[in-house]
């Protein structure tokens, strides 16, 4: 077993429940850590028998650019589409933070992580 981290994947977006968070939008952070059988790819040296990074981060992009209501919609998501389109991966967790979220305080950020894998 292996894993894959990309962290720190900046993203503008539009989530939130308030009106106004759909039309100014905010900043955003994922993280995405992917649990698979990385010891084919370390003896073949292929990117097919591997996790393609470039293509969670294209599915972090295309998915954080859908509006949701809760970062746990967005989150839940992601994950699914990294399980349906990557055969290898076994198990993954996503961390979708706001960065300076709009709840009445100074707070840096608010984060949500989920995990899932294969049933």
């Amino acid at each position: 077993m292996g894993v894959i981290k990309l962290t720190n994947i900046q993203v503008y977006a539009y989530h939130g429940c308030l009106v106004e968070e759909g039309k100014i939008g905010s900043d955003y952070r994922v993280d995405v850590a992917v649990n698979a059988n990385l010891q084919p790819s370390a003896v073949s040296d292929h990117l097919k028998d591997t996790v393609d990074y470039v293509q969670i981060n294209r599915i972090v992009k295309e998915e954080m650019a859908i509006r949701s209501k809760l970062l746990e919609h967005v989150a839940k998501r992601i994950i699914d589409r990294i399980l349906n389109e990557i055969a290898i991966a076994d198990e993954a967790t996503v961390e979708v933070s706001k960065i300076n979220p709009p709840i009445g305080g100074n707070v840096e950020q608010v984060t949500i992580t989920m995990t899932l894998g294969r049933d």
